[in-house]
């Protein structure tokens, strides 16, 4: 279903559910995260904080290069040598010591293996333990919980508040959004992947900070107040009358 210029009435979950269909229908499927292995997910949450995607891809192919994009070479690596590596993404001196320690981390908890260093805990054990390394902060230890370990932990990013606030929900913060959604989709790890890459896709081309609303899937949904043409199109602004033109000059 895709429901396109159609009201939705009822509860949040029924909205959220009914904008991931409009979103799946607009964007198609995103196929995110794009790693060849868990740890390269790892490394790639972290190089991408502060960036864009490219260039942290960029940064990651510097370091495949180098034959660096292992758990136990990465560890061992120097850090001038990988601060070079991943200067293209930006915040390189320290991009490049969180990525090492992890590295390190990641050694020492399982001998490297990422798999090993998975199972047996708890997903909220895992993120405690994410947010105990050095500059991983909630949305990416959410991201390395969704893409790299498989668990059912959704990431909330500058896209997807700025998307619950132009819906009109009240739901402000990391933990109220995050709630939110967990709370009102399947329990389906597809699901939750898809749909915070289609959160981005309609952040990246549509709901930017100055957004273009013309095309938006979710135009008839949005409350945004600078939307006049999405407002007069849903019944809550009356297109101006020479009468209304003329009152409001002579006041």
């Amino acid at each position: 279903m895709s429901g396109r210029g159609r009201r939705v009435s009822g509860s949040k979950g029924v909205l959220l559910r009914h904008v991931y269909q409009r979103l799946l229908d607009h964007f198609g499927r995103q196929g995110w995260w794009p790693a060849e292995t868990p740890f390269e997910v790892v490394i790639g949450a972290i190089l991408t904080q502060q960036t864009n995607w490219r260039n942290a891809a960029r940064a990651i192919e510097n370091l495949k290069r180098r034959g660096l994009l292992e758990p136990r070479r990465l560890a061992e690596a120097r850090v001038e040598e990988v601060e070079e590596l991943v200067r293209v993404a930006g915040f390189y001196k320290e991009k490049a010591r969180r990525i090492v320690e992890a590295s390190r981390r990641i050694v020492e908890e399982c001998g490297g293996d990422l798999q090993r260093l998975f199972e047996g805990r708890s997903t909220e054990e895992l993120r405690e333990m994410l947010l105990s390394w050095r500059g991983i902060g909630e949305e990416t230890a959410d991201d390395i919980l969704l893409y790299a370990a498989g668990r059912l932990s959704f990431p909330v990013d500058k896209y997807t508040m700025r998307m619950i606030e132009r819906l009109g929900l009240e739901e402000r913060g990391y933990a109220e959004i995050k709630a939110l959604f967990e709370e009102s989709m399947p329990r389906d790890l597809e699901v939750y992947k898809e749909y915070h890459a289609l959160i981005d896709a309609l952040g990246k081309t549509y709901c930017r900070a100055k957004p273009r609303c013309d095309g938006c899937p979710l135009r008839d949904l949005c409350k945004w107040p600078g939307d006049r043409e999405g407002k007069r199109k849903r019944g809550e602004v009356s297109p101006p009358s020479g009468r209304g033109r003329a009152s409001s000059r002579q006041s």
